[in-house]
């Protein structure tokens, strides 16, 4: 028997296989879910297959996301005890606790679609942006279901009657940041815009759960919380500036009042304007031209090459 590990006696190979049955299940469902289908598109898929990760529930990068997000954001530990607590759920042991994490890469037709866009979303994305979210609903609730049934505890924060959103200083913030844990679970890092970039790109939504299986952690590799970014590591690119119509984006970084102010009214406007209001839906269009057209759309772009010294 191969080492045990986690001080729980739980030999190494039997938490790689708990790792490889749960991104099974979570492929499998995606593949299968006549759920994430676009059917105003034919039944095209809305999301492609989707990458996870895991986090160790009691990280550090987990305490510091209350500096760095707010204080109101919840560790692992935190919003796994107000789930049992709020459920009268007790007498469970939480000596172990993981995240997984999954980042969903939206499909290449509805990226082609919004790169034609340059103030409004189209309207393929608009769908993605509201049905792309019911799937990820979806999916959290399988995955909780399949846990429990597993012997393990599980919650989806979001999906919890104690999340929630505040007012920051920086704007408004959620007490469960999925990209944040995606970037805890080693799935990918921060972009100029404020979004995460995977190894599928940024035009992606993610979603996650807390669980007490024993899962295997998934190795943070990036060295700065922005590495996939061209405009932190090269200082070029600067893309996403130029394409958010709202001029959220800057050098500076993202300006999250502004960008709000925009989706939720500005953009309903220019879209009266432009007479492009018919087979919309949701709270608000969804925005995401920063997303596309750009060089981290739906890879982690390459630094440029520099150009040979002539030979003198």
């Amino acid at each position: 028997m191969r080492e045990a590990v986690y001080g729980k006696g739980i030999p190494l190979d039997v938490i790689q296989d708990s790792g490889k049955l749960i991104r099974s299940a979570i492929e499998s469902y995606i593949a299968a879910t006549s759920a994430n289908r676009l059917k105003a598109f034919g039944d095209a898929p809305i999301f492609d297959k989707p990458l996870v990760g895991y986090a160790d529930g009691d990280d550090p990068v987990f305490t510091e996301f209350k500096r760095v997000v707010g204080e109101s954001h919840m560790t692992p530990r935190e919003a796994m005890e107000r789930y049992l607590s709020s459920y009268g759920k007790s007498g469970i042991d939480l000596g172990t606790l993981r995240v997984i994490s999954f980042v969903m890469p939206t499909s290449r037709e509805t990226r082609l679609s919004m790169r034609r866009e340059s103030e409004v979303p189209s309207l393929r994305w608009n769908h993605t942006r509201w049905y792309g979210q019911a799937v990820i609903d979806d999916l959290s609730a399988f995955l909780v279901y399949l846990l429990e049934k597993l012997g393990y505890a599980a919650v989806a924060p979001d999906r919890t009657a104690f999340f929630g959103v505040v007012d920051a200083p920086s704007g408004r913030v959620s007490n469960w940041s999925h990209r944040h844990i995606a970037f805890a679970a080693g799935l990918g890092t921060f972009g100029l815009s404020d979004g995460f970039i995977s190894e599928r790109g940024i035009a992606m939504r993610c979603g996650s759960v807390v669980t007490t299986m024993p899962l295997p952690v998934t190795e943070r590799r990036h060295v700065h919380h922005m590495a996939n970014c061209l405009r932190y590591r090269t200082g070029s690119c600067g893309r996403c500036i130029k394409r958010c119509p709202a001029g959220a984006i800057s050098e500076r970084g993202h300006d999250k009042k502004k960008c709000r102010e925009y989706v939720v009214t500005g953009q309903l406007e220019v879209m009266k304007r432009l007479g492009r209001t018919e087979g919309y839906l949701g709270k608000y269009p969804g925005c995401g031209l920063c997303q596309t057209k750009v060089p981290c759309e739906d890879r982690i772009p390459p630094a440029p090459r520099r150009r040979p010294r002539p030979v003198i």
